[in-house]
């Protein structure tokens, strides 16, 4: 026989682990309408050289890749930044600019398994296309910050910097030829220290000693934004890019603080630099403040340039993606997921096969009023009904047995605390229904 198993790094999804993660997509739809975002979708499979060397070497070492029955060179999409670039590039002129799109999908990256990472999983991804307006900037912000919070945080850090202001400094110091090495281990910082960050900057990019503390200085910036924002400027002003940057992270804090949201949640970190290559100005890393060594939950910025590598037309974009799989680790972790294997709240129990219809009716009439209800399936004995109730989950369960059903009356039973309510039935429910929604909440 075929043992039944998995691949390392995939995964199947029992009931109680898959009901959170679709009520977050959920959420993550609702916001993301809420701003007029519209929802696309992409293959799986992408054409390789339309997904090579737009995420950096370590983005291409972690691509599925293959050649496919006809010979094809193919490759799973490792992100859905990337896709989506191609897709405006090859719809452009349908979609009209600009673009503003989400996209919830399963993506693919041969990375190392840890706690909160697969080989595949989803992210939850929008992005607006088609103009360099710091609105869409500061959109960004403030979508990242209500879904956070429509999730159910209030204890976050959404942590934002400008590529520009990084390029700014490194051309100031004459390493502009190796910013994307010295980027990418800027990147790596929270994980492996700023000594370590400091042998890697100096191996792959030829960097002297004093050019490497001229770039790592950013790290010693602390404070509000305010004292950020103060410390920042001086080390900008010589060199337009950066002063560029500089002044899209000054009206980026102001906008936001002017729309209420405080530096609690919101804060300048000059030493985040995003490991993806294909970002240009604003970045954004969220954190959460009660686990923070999950990293980043929900990450995106700024690319203006990825979209030309398909067609001639400019086609900027900015967005960010909610790390789904990650963010649930973290909720678990949190003790924010309460157990459940049934997307019901009510079970009509059947005592007796001849009355089935009259249990059908009354789940139909919960429907009707918006209530999820199943109805047990056999006439076994209450005792195994119940035990089948506890391990769903349901929080309710109706009884009515051929004396109930003919006197007009019913039981409910509140699973949560054992009590029981006696409720008078009406002619066509009705009522049972708008009394149990109140109940339920």
């Amino acid at each position: 026989m075929i043992v039944p198993r998995t691949l390392k790094g995939f995964r199947d999804y029992l009931p109680e682990a898959m009901i959170p993660r679709e009520r977050l997509m959920e959420i993550s739809r609702s916001v993301y309408r809420s701003y007029g975002f519209c929802p696309i979708d992409t293959p799986a499979l992408e054409h390789a050289d339309v997904l090579c060397g737009k995420g950096g070497d370590e983005a291409d070492k972690q691509m599925f890749r293959f050649e496919d029955h006809g010979k094809r060179d193919v490759g799973m999409r490792f992100d859905l930044t990337v896709p989506l670039a191609r897709f405006v590039a090859k719809h452009g002129n349908d979609l009209g600019m600009p673009f503003k799109r989400y996209h919830i999908a399963t993506v693919w990256r041969g990375e190392k398994p840890q706690a909160g990472r697969y080989r595949e999983f989803v992210q939850c991804d929008f992005d607006t296309i088609g103009t360099t307006s710091i609105a869409s900037d500061i959109e960004t912000a403030l979508v990242i910050n209500d879904l956070i919070r429509a999730i159910g945080f209030e204890k976050f850090s959404i942590r934002t910097n400008n590529r520009k202001v990084l390029n700014g400094l490194l051309e100031k110091n004459d390493l502009k030829e190796h910013s994307v090495v010295v980027l990418r281990a800027l990147d790596k910082l929270s994980k492996i220290g700023a000594d370590k960050v400091r042998e890697e900057m100096m191996a792959t990019s030829g960097a002297s000693s004093a050019q490497v503390d001229e770039i790592l200085k950013l790290t010693e910036i602390k404070g509000n934004n305010q004292e950020v924002l103060k410390q920042l400027e001086p080390l900008c002003a010589k060199n337009d890019l950066a002063r560029e940057g500089f002044d899209q992270l000054r009206q980026l804090v102001d906008a936001v603080s002017a729309v209420g949201i405080t530096d609690d949640n919101f804060q300048v970190d000059v030493s985040i630099a995003r490991g993806l290559d294909y970002y240009t100005g604003t970045i954004f890393e969220t954190f959460l403040d009660d686990l923070p060594s999950i990293g980043s939950v929900c990450s995106g910025g700024r690319y203006d340039n990825l979209a030309q590598l398909y067609t001639k037309q400019e086609l900027p974009g900015i967005g960010a993606s909610l790390g789904l799989d990650r963010l649930l680790t973290a909720m678990q972790e949190l003790g924010m997921i309460e157990p459940t294997r049934t997307t019901a709240d009510v079970l009509v129990a059947q005592f007796d096969a001849d009355s089935l219809s009259e249990y059908l009716k009354i789940a139909a009439a919960l429907r009707a009023q918006g209530i999820a209800t199943e109805v047990f399936p056999d006439a076994k004995k209450l005792k195994a009904q119940f035990k089948y109730a506890d391990r769903r989950g349901f929080r309710a369960v109706v009884l009515a047995g051929k004396d109930e059903l003919t006197s007009g009356r019913l039981n409910v039973k509140w699973l949560e605390d054992g009590s029981q309510s006696e409720f008078p039935l009406s002619e066509d429910l009705e009522d049972l229904g708008q009394w149990l929604r109140q109940r339920l909440g």
